[in-house]
């Protein structure tokens, strides 16, 4: 039976941890700090707490790691990160660069089984969804490599992260606590391809984080020609769920929309899009699709992206096209570990 991870665990679970082994309720607070203030990897590098804790921490529990494969930087500044897990799967991460401060994209899953045509992560489909440490440790790693810190996370890597639900609500969590990174809910996203009853579930939650939804579509028939997903939730049961998260959370959805020529980015198109989201707490990011070797799609042209976002913002939905970043350096979802493994056979 696999060990309980130490730095997937919550202050409230250390301290119950400490109490089993006997020991004094306030080594809990030294081992969180340990490891997600000062965000060491070994036991050894935890000077405060006594041999004897030590080892009996060896023995019961383990601490998640990774390590850095490979590191690729972008002139614009991204920094692309591929990461090996101790089981060996292959994740991706990127810090990103912006005027009020750096932001980290993190992985939830090794690969994903959502299949959407137009991502390089979901093409050998789901390998392994992460421990809520081993999403942590991708911020942790990142800002140990920088030597700068982070100030906003986005779960936006490989892996639907509501496929991983429990794993990514923990997370979330551990990344909130003040006792650690102490990073505020509204400085994280989470995105999701659309899973309706998640959504349902995460609204209950009383988180106060951004929710982005993969939309790519202005009805069924486009959306299930590209997302295997909406074969499930169609776009009536994905809108609702979306509406009634918004209404109870008074958060406004971010809706992702990767322009595909000759897919969904006509100019009827986009007033399908705009009659949908009428009356929405809501805001459309517009995405360039990302050339993926293996698909066939391609970019729409920055007259027609421009057409699009100028359609929508006309009908009163608030619209804005993505900045392409780290493009020189394969910075989008799944390209750069799709690279990697290719090569390693």
């Amino acid at each position: 039976m696999a060990k309980p991870d130490l730095k997937s665990m919550t202050l409230t679970e250390l301290e119950e941890a400490m109490s089993v082994l006997g020991e004094p309720k306030f080594r809990a607070k030294q081992i969180f700090e340990w490891l997600h203030k000062k965000n060491v990897n070994t036991l050894d590098e935890m000077t405060n707490i006594s041999k004897a804790l030590r080892q009996k921490l060896e023995e019961n529990y383990k601490i998640s790691n990774l390590k850095i494969v490979e590191k690729k930087e972008s002139q614009d500044g991204t920094v692309k990160y591929l990461f090996a897990l101790d089981n060996d799967n292959i994740i991706e991460s990127v810090l990103m660069r912006y005027s009020f401060g750096n932001a980290v994209c993190v992985s939830s899953q090794a690969g994903c089984r959502m299949g959407c045509a137009f991502c390089a992560s979901t093409i050998n489909g789901l390998e392994y969804s992460l421990l809520a440490g081993e999403i942590l440790s991708q911020v942790y790693e990142i800002q140990k490599d920088t030597g700068t810190r982070v100030s906003n996370v986005v779960l936006m890597g490989s892996g639907e992260p509501l496929d991983n639900y429990e794993n990514v609500l923990r997370f979330i969590k551990l990344l909130n606590d003040e006792n650690g990174l102490s990073i505020g809910q509204r400085h994280i996203t989470l995105s999701t391809c659309g899973l309706a009853e998640n959504i349902l579930k995460l609204r209950d939650e009383d988180l106060q984080i951004t929710l982005a939804v993969s939309l790519h579509a202005p009805n069924d028939e486009i959306r299930k020609s590209i997302m295997p997903v909406a074969r499930k939730y169609g776009m009536d049961e994905l809108l609702n769920a979306c509406k009634t998260y918004a209404d109870s959370t008074k958060r406004r959805i971010t809706f992702e929309y990767a322009l595909i020529k000759g897919v969904n980015d006509s100019q009827e198109c986009a007033k399908e899009l705009a009659k949908r989201l009428k009356n929405m707490l809501a805001h459309v990011n517009l995405i360039p699709v990302n050339d993926v070797k293996e698909r066939n799609f391609k970019r729409s042209d920055e007259s027609t992206i421009q057409a699009f976002a100028d359609c929508l913002n006309q009908r009163g939905i608030e619209t804005t096209v993505r900045r392409k970043l780290g493009s020189d350096i394969n910075a989008s979802c799944g390209q750069l570990r799709r690279g990697y493994l290719k090569n390693r056979g």
